[in-house]
């Protein structure tokens, strides 16, 4: 673990977790002195307004689940042909109701493009308003989706070096992903930024009452999901729902787990967490967790087992918010989250030992 934090006046480091030297590629965080705050952090990180996204992207649907004809939505930026097959390729996975268009998605596309990677910003399922490509729900155990994304594009390019990068949920996905694939290629690098590894207590920490209103913010987006879906297709789903949805437990209670093959929430929480196989990751993979993330939870025994896998490196930082990470630095340069893990993939992805 590399803990990117202050040393406090006559501390001494704990014997169980000495300080590791930060490595070529990572600096040290230090959060904006007007958000020392997680919630403010998490706040501005998702209005302030970002550059016009450049990139013209090819827009594709692949299946990911033939025994119902799912797809998702992908917008790539390869490459020029002749070198395509042979850069790396950046699959970035946004959060719960994000999509290939967020913000962060965008930004680090343009990193990873611009430091030479094929980009592959991938929507979950109905994400992107992609709501008809798919008669089923998104949830956090579709890892096999980002799989199929990546051996679909693989087959089609033959690419050598896939790396890995997501977000909050999409976090969780790629994580979940490179726990079950182990060191199977092409699979090269994976980073999470802030992931949400322990379901059932992230979804229990956004019921808090400081949470709250992020917890309604997702709650309302679901919903309106779901009223798509129904509308989409009768046929599945109904909008008779026994009592009301007052938390994201509820929701994932009385529709996810119902529609998506699950017992209740909690074997919902159970199955599609990482945190189950986060000890069978084995490539290259980055945790970066910020301690006062509003709505993040880790439990004590899975901080144990990434701190066990040789193959993770986890940087926890004191601030840094939800996903946000803004720095003193002006510009694009204030988003130092996204900045380390290109550099990050970069380095770890395009090692001879990867793929």
């Amino acid at each position: 673990m590399i803990p990117l934090s202050p040393a406090k006046p006559g501390a001494t480091p704990s014997p169980a977790e000495p300080p590791s030297p930060l490595p070529e590629w990572l600096t040290s965080f230090t959060p904006h002195r007007w958000l020392r705050n997680g919630h403010l952090q998490t706040l501005v990180g998702n209005y302030l307004p970002r550059p016009r996204f450049l990139l013209e992207s090819v827009a594709e649907p692949v299946l990911v689940d033939p025994s119902d004809g799912s797809r998702v939505l992908c917008h790539c930026n390869w490459q020029p042909e002749a070198v395509r097959a042979g850069r790396l390729t950046l699959v970035l996975v946004h959060g719960l109701e994000g999509s290939s268009d967020s913000r962060y998605i965008r930004a680090i596309a343009v990193r990873a493009w611009n430091a030479g990677c094929n980009v592959v910003r991938m929507n979950m399922r109905n994400c992107g308003n992609s709501d008809a490509l798919s008669p089923t729900l998104y949830h956090s155990a579709l890892s096999g989706d980002v799989g199929a994304v990546v051996m679909h594009f693989t087959a089609r390019y033959g690419l050598t070096r896939v790396a890995l990068a997501g977000y909050s949920m999409g976090g969780n996905l790629v994580l979940k992903l490179a726990g079950e694939w182990g060191a199977r290629p092409p699979l090269a690098a994976v980073a999470a930024v802030c992931p949400a590894i322990d379901l059932a207590a992230g979804s229990d920490a956004l019921h808090e009452p400081a949470n709250r209103i992020y917890e309604w913010h997702f709650l309302r987006r679901l919903m309106q999901r779901f009223g798509r879906k129904t509308a989409l297709f009768p046929d599945i789903y109904t909008r008779t729902i026994a009592g009301p949805i007052r938390s994201l437990r509820d929701f994932d209670d009385r529709i996810v787990a119902p529609y998506c093959g699950f017992r209740d929430a909690d074997d919902y929480y159970y199955r599609a967490s990482s945190a189950r196989v986060i000890d069978r990751i084995a490539v290259p993979t980055l945790i970066l967790r910020a301690l006062d993330d509003p709505f993040i939870r880790l439990t004590p025994q899975t901080r144990s087992k990434v701190l066990a896998n040789p193959h993770i490196l986890y940087v926890e930082t004191p601030h840094g918010g939800h996903c946000a990470y803004l720095c003193p630095q002006l510009g694009d340069d204030m988003h130092w989250a996204e900045a380390a893990v290109v550099r990050y993939v970069m380095e770890q992805g395009n090692k001879p030992h990867a793929g």
